[in-house]
């Protein structure tokens, strides 16, 4: 069985820098330690993040703890968001109704989807067996969810995207996900990019 367990940023300073680059704040520095915490008897092989400040900065203090290496994957990252309104409940609506939609400069689910997808997948083929952690996003991780559970749609995205940080446990055989367990979040208001 090959573990994987998501751990979705913690709140982000969206005040400072753009999507990439967006800081912890510092109620998520702090908070970040809260969800490493249900962590620290985990036995990890490896870490893999997504290459977005938020994302790293979240796992970091684990992966530093451990001796890991933090490989960075740009296939995890977040959905492309040309920002603006493009983060209202009606567009969140429009996206998980239709995956293919998208407004412009802006990607759609199936695409952010795919792209998770094969780099999870890649993840699986190239450490069956092991325990990894995953500094993720909450669309990014609601695409992956969706892909295993399509049942998984907008009511459920619109219950996890207050959750930062969120832990999220995964069981493999092989390629197939046996086990689905949260772990842990704290309810902190969305505010902008995921």
């Amino acid at each position: 069985m090959t573990h994987i367990y998501f751990v979705r940023h913690a709140q982000p300073d969206y005040r400072s820098g753009e999507n990439r680059t967006f800081p912890l704040s510092a109620e998520g520095m702090d908070d970040r330690h809260k969800a490493l915490a249900v962590l620290k008897n985990v036995s990890f092989d490896r870490a893999v993040s997504s290459p977005y400040k938020r994302s790293m900065d979240t796992i970091m203090p684990l992966v530093e703890a451990l001796g890991l290496e933090l490989t960075l994957d740009e296939r995890l990252r977040e959905r492309d968001n040309p920002g603006g309104s493009s983060n209202s409940h009606e567009m969140f609506r429009r996206r998980w109704a239709d995956h293919d939609f998208h407004e412009e400069n802006g990607e759609s689910i199936r695409s952010t989807q795919e792209r998770n997808i094969a780099a999870l997948k890649d993840i699986l083929t190239g450490y069956p067996g092991q325990t990894i952690l995953v500094g993720t996003h909450g669309t990014a991780l609601s695409t992956i969810i969706n892909y295993y559970r399509p049942e998984f749609g907008f009511e459920q995205f619109l219950r996890i995207i207050d959750y930062m940080p969120y832990v999220l446990h995964c069981t493999f055989d092989g390629m197939q996900l046996t086990d689905m367990e949260e772990l842990f979040y704290l309810r902190k208001e969305f505010h902008g990019v995921k």
